[in-house]
């Protein structure tokens, strides 16, 4: 069974960071690409960032040089570092592997 679980969101004022992490099982995750997307209020998910197997990376423009996806295949895991965060990154935030997605968290940015 496919599964994987958020953590790390929460609240944090304008230019602090937050770190979230996606633990996955039930499938082969060394050789998955996995994604971070996020969602506002009313709108539909949109990409923020992805790994690929090997370590390459892709990020939406809007978060480049702030944001940092990696990923630890041995723990199965795949890290979000945001740093310097805007009121405008608040959304719930989605690990996404190559079927499905996790349940989200929800990250605030609020002074």
């Amino acid at each position: 069974q496919v599964q994987l679980v958020e953590s790390g969101g929460g609240s944090v004022q304008p230019g602090g960071s937050l770190r979230l992490s996606c633990a996955a099982s039930g499938f082969n995750f060394n050789s998955a690409t996995m994604a971070w997307y996020r969602q506002f209020p009313g709108k539909e998910r949109e990409f923020v960032a992805l790994i690929d197997p090997l370590g390459g990376t892709a990020y939406v423009d809007s978060v480049k040089g702030r944001f940092t996806i990696a990923r630890d295949d041995a723990q199965k895991t795949v890290a979000l570092q945001m740093d310097s965060l805007e009121h405008e990154d608040t959304a719930v935030y989605f690990c996404r592997d190559p079927v499905g997605w996790g349940q989200g968290t929800q990250v605030t940015v609020s002074s």
